[in-house]
């Protein structure tokens, strides 16, 4: 039995029914005819309605019945636009009629007559009497085909027996995860194993079929205490279906650095330089969830950065594809298991009674043991089904889901899970029609609870299923949380407020939705009974991906989904102005992150439209268009930066709940006539314009506003009596209040007295959560804010209020948790008044309190005596920074703290406070801290200490820190060593891992026992201990300038020291001095980088480098001769990298045939003339790239297999390409430039499986024409630069140059004499995407618009007769 796109349209049917008989649709319905009709069909849709449990039920076994249902699922969602066009006209009539109210009583009531019988009313019954009459036409068949299919009707009522939950089930716990102990304790294992010494990072794939737990393992092993405290960087990135590697290197980069300034960045490989610096000498754990596919050469482009970690890192793999695990690999896969009947058991009771087994229900159990064997081990199935029996103890109930015939269904046939599907089917019909529509939601996507409910709510899917009147929004709101306990959507791990759709679930959600959801991918063509479509942005959207819905008139959901870090996407205008008046059914219309600059008129014509966003665009303003959509509901534009108005006839909006313009800050102020959307229930930014202040009488009327208000601009606020019809303390259901002035706004003190009764007259309601003042230039604070009346204020922020002296008495708030004041110039102490009458047991509940940039504060009162006062008692997250003048000390008892910041404050006495629970201390900028040693500090796991003035003063501090894991210490000049200062406290941190020590002068000597150290502008420092030698942990070691260091001896080098970075070290001669006595033959040495090292003669005084050595990297090294003495290369290295050494006469003499290496890079050496022999016989090398070498003559014959990059550029002397180029059958990029001398083609041409092409030479091209160009068949690429001089058109239509039709991407540059651009030769390139045009100086114009159909990015640059002619046109 085949389960795809279950038919489900019960709840959709009494949507109708009440359209039919509602006073829009009557009031267009006087003419008998019409009533005559829609009675007729009211009738006969009832008779269908009757008979839809029993087809619903049919339909899984019989396809006649699926198609009856899917011909009468078109006709209702028809029968839906017909009964909206009507609601919508009469809405149309009844705003016109307003508009004229202030005519005569006589002539509304002609306008009233002329509106129901008048001419436009005839034209508009006649159409629609057209399309009723069709509609019953349609249904004529579908009721002769019912009786021929003998659906008949059903009482599908069932009697059951419920019990309420015991309390602790009520909160399921997500983390409780059974029969999972031993995996995780196997890849724990497998993550503190010693790396392979052939490989620098270990990756560990989790390998199993969907649904198994793989995630949720890893997420276990990712948190779990001992990988907490093994790796000193961890992310973790969910790779999913699309395996970008600009995107997964950006989001590596974005989870390490926490850094959301690389978004801009996809330039891959400054991507990856960034990466790269950042786990550079680190040992880091990367988890890359739930990859789908992989190329070999993916993962060696994606692997690049990892490979300068400490060779202890990990990465995490999970997928459910082998081929992937054997392409990233370096162990044997962990092939997770299915769980044990009884863990599933464990499960199954968790989820359904909420107890850990059945001994309460011994009635139950021996059907929960046949249930778990149908579950076949997987925990979500498990979960899934717990959840449709939560609550039930009516065995019939069970045994009806264990003996269901959707069980038999194979999942080779659907490939849903059958328990899954199970769970769908017992689903009531309102929430399959819910759960249906999320097939729209993309894989991997994170959504929040309000963005699904407004889609469901544009769809019509939020209809009353009992007497009882609840907001739609609330009702949304109970089948979403309905679903989540169901285990349909899951509470996403990273962000706690937004949800998931496991995979199997949203494969589930695809496979009943059918043919009624259509993703837009590849030629896949839409079919007319589609609905609901969606598409994965890219970087360009041409027309031409979206031809397949010029036909989809009847769509009602068009959606884009942005993948993360795609930097800006672009999408045709062709999109917005002719597609989409096309799909004039459309109820959802989301166009979100497009780089989109102006929105058509015709938008205005998608009358039937709830939901449009158009965030993060950069849109302007709203056509006046846009004011006629009558019936939308939703309009987001958040992150609009450049929108600056909005329609001024917003007001006619009626059906207007939610406007959202969050960071749209160019907004210049709200439509008149707002105040009259009262139905309006979220505005997230109420913007007072110039002039127009007494705007704010507007918000009066929005009683119903709910959720979170900003109220910005109120400098306009002349009048401040204005402010008081806001009526903010009725708006009950408001929680979060955010009161803005403009920032750069300097008033008198008279305009600070206005401000202040402003502020004073906007007091919110008693119940409000979230309160933020910013930029109020008051000098102090009306009563009500810090009034203990405010009881349920949990968070309260005062930012940027300039003029103010002091702070409102706000301690005895009894729910307050987080403080923030920031930029308060005026407040020169904090005393009593801070915290309110009674000076003791304040901040009773405070957990977060951050003073920033209070440049006047001396004194801080904390009123602490002794411990029995409880001041801040709950307090874990203190920051104080740039306070400079800020004297005394911070509170002495915290007990709770966990984090104390203190930035700038140069004048402070920090004192540890005691019997805290401080994990991190972060010290910068400050006069001394304090810490008597009456107390230990083990809890303590980071440390950052950084410019004090007194640094002696640290000593009973740092001997504290023995249990600390990474400590920073910086701008320390009283600092001389780190082992014989007299305290000795780095001989006790016996659990330190990370130690970073940054401008520290008068430092000369170093010797710790660590995992990771690095010195940086340590001036004096001439050598390391000889201690460092018995160093066993110490895996890296990086020295940046030292200008005294002159060489490395055996007694000082760490002998199991893997990596070794030596930067700007003036002095140093010989980086291995071995006196006799050859290391290199002991060395673990297995990554060596040496930088700016000016007079480096030699690496190794013995001549030969490490034998362990894989990567090997020297950058301008100007004295360097030689690599190794003996003329040969390690056999194990894989990569080498040189630039810049001036007198490097080789890299070898030659190389053995079993040497590894992969990648060879070479620039800038001047005095090379020739490469090493035995090049050819490497059969492991990927790339090579030759560049800027003056004296080279020639390349030696290459490796005929592996070889897939080859770079041959700036080679002045070079006469000829390597022999048996043609051979290369790997090779996949080629790059040929700037090389002067280098004057024939290869006779027997190119490798024809060329991707990527990029040459200089005009006789190069020319041999290429000759050769033939067409032969490429394999080129996506082809950049030629310079050198064309085959006439006035490009490509030449006369010397048979015919470019491959394969080619995606096209770049010409330097062309002085081409005029003309070939239309003939561009045809001929069908997939042509972009195309570059620089420095062709005569060229006119481009060829047809017609031959660059599918060209989605055009460059042009100095090309000034083309800049013309298209400033023209």
């Amino acid at each position: 039995m085949y389960f795809s796109g279950e038919i489900v349209i019960s709840s959709f049917f009494e949507a109708l029914f009440a359209n039919l008989v509602s006073p829009d649709t009557l009031h267009f319905a006087t003419e008998k005819q019409v009533q005559k009709e829609l009675n007729k069909l009211e009738t006969v849709l009832r008779t269908v309605h009757a008979v839809l449990a029993d087809a619903e039920e049919k339909q899984l076994k019989d396809q006649h019945v699926k198609m009856w249902l899917s011909k009468l699922r078109d006709l209702a969602f028809d029968v839906d636009d017909i009964l909206d066009e009507f609601a919508t006209e009469a809405l149309r009539n009844k705003l016109k009629k307003d508009k004229q109210a202030h005519r005569s009583k006589v002539r509304k009531i002609i306008h009233s007559f002329t509106a129901s019988f008048g001419p436009n009313a005839f034209l508009f019954r006649y159409k629609m009497m057209n399309k009723i009459k069709a509609i019953s036409s349609r249904l004529d068949d579908l009721i002769t085909r019912k009786n021929e299919l003998q659906l008949r009707e059903l009482d599908v009522g069932r009697p059951k027996r419920v019990i309420e939950r015991p309390p602790t089930s009520s909160l399921v716990n997500e983390a409780l995860v059974y029969g999972r102990e031993y995996d995780k304790n196997v890849v724990i294992d497998l993550l503190l194993m010693d790396g392979d010494t052939d490989v620098q990072v270990s990756v560990v794939p989790i390998v199993g079929i969907g649904g198994i737990g793989k995630t949720t393992l890893a997420q276990l092993v990712y948190n779990d205490n001992k990988v907490q405290d093994l790796f000193a960087v961890k992310a973790w990135v969910c790779v999913s279906e699309d395996f970008n590697i600009v995107r997964i290197t950006k989001s590596i980069l974005q989870s390490v650095t926490c850094d959301a300034s690389c978004n801009d960045l996809n330039d891959l490989n400054l991507l990856q330089v960034k990466l790269k610096e950042k786990l550079s000498k680190k040992k880091f754990l990367l988890v890359l969830d739930d990859i789908w596919n992989m190329s070999y050469n993916d993962w060696t482009i994606l692997r690049s950065p990892f490979e300068v970690g400490d060779s202890r890192s990990k990465i995490l793999v999970t997928t459910r594809n082998q081929n992937v695990s054997s392409v990233m690999k370096t162990v044997p896969d962990y092939s997770l298991k299915e769980l044990s009947n009884d863990d599933c058991l464990f499960i199954l009771a968790q989820h359904s009674i909420g107890a850990k087994d059945f001994s309460g229900h011994l009635d139950l159990k021996e059907l929960g043991e046949q249930i778990v064997k149908k579950c076949k081990g997987l925990p979500l199935a498990a979960k899934t089904i717990g959840g449709l029996l939560r609550t039930s103890v009516d065995p019939d109930a069970w045994k009806v889901v264990l003996e269901n015939e959707i069980w038999n269904s194979s999942e080779e046939q659907s490939g849903i899970i059958p328990a899954l599907r199970l769970s769908y089917y017992h689903l009531p019909q309102h929430l399959k029609q819910c759960f249906s529509y999320c097939s729209i939601i993309r894989k991997d996507y994170e959504f929040g609870e309000e963005e699904v409910v407004l889609l469901w709510m544009a769809e019509g899917m939020l209809q009353q299923v009992n007497t009882k009147r609840l907001q739609i929004e609330k009702l949304g709101s109970m089948y979403f949380q309905d679903l989540v306990s169901r285990s349909f959507f899951q509470r996403s791990s990273r962000n706690k407020s937004q949800f998931m759709m496991h995979d199997l679930i949203n494969d589930l959600a695809r496979s009943v939705a059918g043919d009624i959801c259509f993703r837009l991918k590849g030629d896949e063509k839409i079919l007319s009974c589609a609905r609901y479509s969606y598409f994965i942005g890219s970087r360009y959207n041409g027309f031409k991906r979206f031809h397949t819905f010029g036909d989809a008139e009847h769509l009602r959901t068009f959606m884009s989904f942005m993948l993360p870090n795609e930097g800006d996407c672009y999408l045709s205008n062709s999109v917005l102005i002719d597609l989409l008046p096309r799909l004039r059914c459309l109820r959802v219309l989301s166009l979100e992150g497009y780089y989109i600059t102006k929105l058509p008129d015709s938008i205005g014509d998608l009358t039937h439209i709830r939901y449009l966003n158009f965030s993060y665009t950069k849109i302007k303003s709203l056509p006046e268009s846009i004011c006629t959509l009558f019936n939308l509901q939703t309009l987001l534009l958040r992150g609009c930066d450049r929108l600056k108005h909005l329609g001024s006839d917003l007001r006619l909006l009626a059906n207007l709940q939610r406007l959202d313009i969050t960071d749209a800050n160019s907004i210049e102020g709200m439509p008149f006539g707002i105040g009259e959307l009262i139905d309006l229930q979220s505005v997230s930014n109420f913007v007072l314009g110039q002039g127009v202040g007494y705007q704010i009488r507007e918000l009066k009327n929005l009683s119903d506003l709910k959720g979170q208000l900003s109220i910005s601009g109120l400098e306009h606020l002349v009048n401040a009596q204005d402010a008081t019809e806001a009526m903010l303390f009725s708006k009950f259901s408001l929680d979060d209040l955010e009161l803005k002035w403009t920032a750069d706004v300097k008033g008198d003190l008279q305009n600070a007295g206005v401000e202040k009764e402003v502020l004073s007259l906007l007091q919110s309601h008693k119940k409000l959560k979230k309160l933020s003042i910013k930029c109020y230039g008051g000098q102090t604070f009306p009563n009500w804010i810090g009034d203990c009346s405010l009881k349920n204020l949990m968070f309260l922020e005062f930012e940027h209020c300039h003029k103010c002296i002091s702070l409102p008495a706000l301690g005895q708030l009894p729910f307050l948790k987080a403080l923030y004041v920031k930029g308060m110039d005026y407040v020169n102490k904090i005393g009593v008044e801070f915290y309110g009458e009674n000076c003791s047991n304040a901040f009773p509940a405070l957990e977060i309190l951050r003073f920033e940039e209070m440049p006047q504060l001396k004194e801080w009162n904390t009123y602490q005596a002794d411990e029995k006062t409880g001041n801040f008692n709950c307090l874990r997250d203190l920051s104080v920074k740039k306070c400079p003048k800020l004297l005394g000390s911070l509170p002495s008892y915290l007990p709770c703290l966990e984090k104390l910041v203190i930035h700038d404050c140069q004048l402070l006495e920090v004192s540890v406070p005691k019997h805290s629970r401080l994990y991190e201390i972060e010290i910068v900028g400050c006069k001394r801290v304090r810490h008597d040693g009456s107390f230990d500090l083990c809890s303590i796991k980071k440390a950052t200490l950084s410019n004090i003035t007194w640094f002696s003063c640290l000593k009973g501090l740092m001997l504290g820190l023995s249990q600390t894991e990474f400590i920073r210490v910086g701008g320390c000049r009283e600092l001389p060593s780190l082992c014989h200062n007299g305290a000795g406290w780095l001989a006790r941190s016996s659990f330190l891992r990370n130690l970073e020590i940054l401008n520290c002068s008068q430092l000369v000597s170093m010797g710790i026992s660590i995992g990771e150290q690095k010195e940086e502008h340590c001036e004096k420092l001439e050598k390391l201990s000889a201690t460092m030698y018995n160093l066993t942990s110490l895996r890296e070691l990086e020295i940046v300038k030292c200008p005294k260091l002159l060489s490395f001896s055996h007694d000082n080098l760490p002998l199991k020291l893997k990596g070794l970075v030596v930067k700007n070290c003036d002095n140093l001669k010989c980086l291995l001095d071995e006196d006799g006595m050859n290391i290199s033959r002991r060395s673990l040495l297995s990554h060596l980088i040496i930088e700016r090292c000016h007079s480096l003669a030699s690496l190794s005084s013995a001549g030969d480098l490490p034998v362990k050595l894989q990567h090997l990297k020297i950058w301008s090294c100007p004295k360097l001769a030689y690599l190794s003495s003996s003329g040969y290369l390690p056999v194990g290295l894989k990569h080498l990298w040189t630039d810049t050494c001036q007198m490097l006469e080789s890299i070898a003499d030659s190389v053995h045939n079993k040497t590894c290496l992969e990648s060879i890079f070479i620039a800038r050496c001047e005095k090379i003339q020739y490469l090493p022999d035995g090049l050819d016989k490497l059969s492991h090398l990927q790339q090579l790239h030759i560049e800027c070498f003056r004296n080279l003559v020639s390349v030696s014959r290459l490796p005929s297999t592996g070889l897939r990059v080859l770079h041959l550029s700036w080679c002045r002397k070079l006469q000829a390409l390597p022999n048996g180029l043609h051979c290369l059958t790997y090779l996949q990029e080629l790059e040929i430039s700037n090389c002067p001398c280098l004057l024939t083609f290869p006779e027997e041409g190119f490798p024809t499986n060329l991707t990527s092409l990029t040459i200089s030479k005009p006789e190069i091209l020319e041999g290429l024409i000759h050769w033939g160009f067409h032969k490429l068949t394999s080129l996506k690429r082809l950049a030629i630069y310079g050198g064309y001089s085959d006439g006035v058109m490009f490509p030449h239509e006369g010397n048979g140059m015919m470019l491959p039709c394969s080619v995606r991407k096209l770049a010409i540059s330097d062309f002085p004499n081409v005029e003309t651009l070939s239309s003939k030769g561009f045809q001929n390139l069908p997939f042509l995407e972009c195309l570059s045009i620089v420095k062709l100086p005569k060229l006119k114009c481009l060829p047809g618009r017609d031959m660059l159909m599918s060209l989605l990015e055009l460059y042009i640059h100095d090309c000034p007769l083309l800049k013309e002619s298209c400033r023209r046109d």
